[in-house]
């Protein structure tokens, strides 16, 4: 299976950062290890929403979807 993750930082929740990945408790714990430069400054994070695909690419595709500004637009009210 293929993830794609939204994490919203514990410390600023005003962060977010939105991610791929095949084994989503591994990477959440990489980025609250500091393993990320990206997510490093804001750590600790909580994995807010994620959503499997069995397709590398549909998920590439939703990844991208989210981190455009209409994804951004409707993940912003996520809870």
């Amino acid at each position: 299976m293929y993830y794609v993750y939204l994490l919203r930082s514990i410390s600023d929740p005003t962060e977010t950062y939105t991610g791929f990945t095949h084994d989503l408790r591994h990477r959440v714990n990489q980025h609250n290890c500091g393993h990320s430069v990206h997510t490093r400054k804001f750590r600790a994070w909580e994995l807010v929403f994620y959503a499997a695909f069995q397709n590398e690419m549909a998920t590439r595709n939703f990844e991208s979807y989210l981190k455009s500004g209409s994804g951004r637009m409707h993940s912003s009210s996520w809870d």
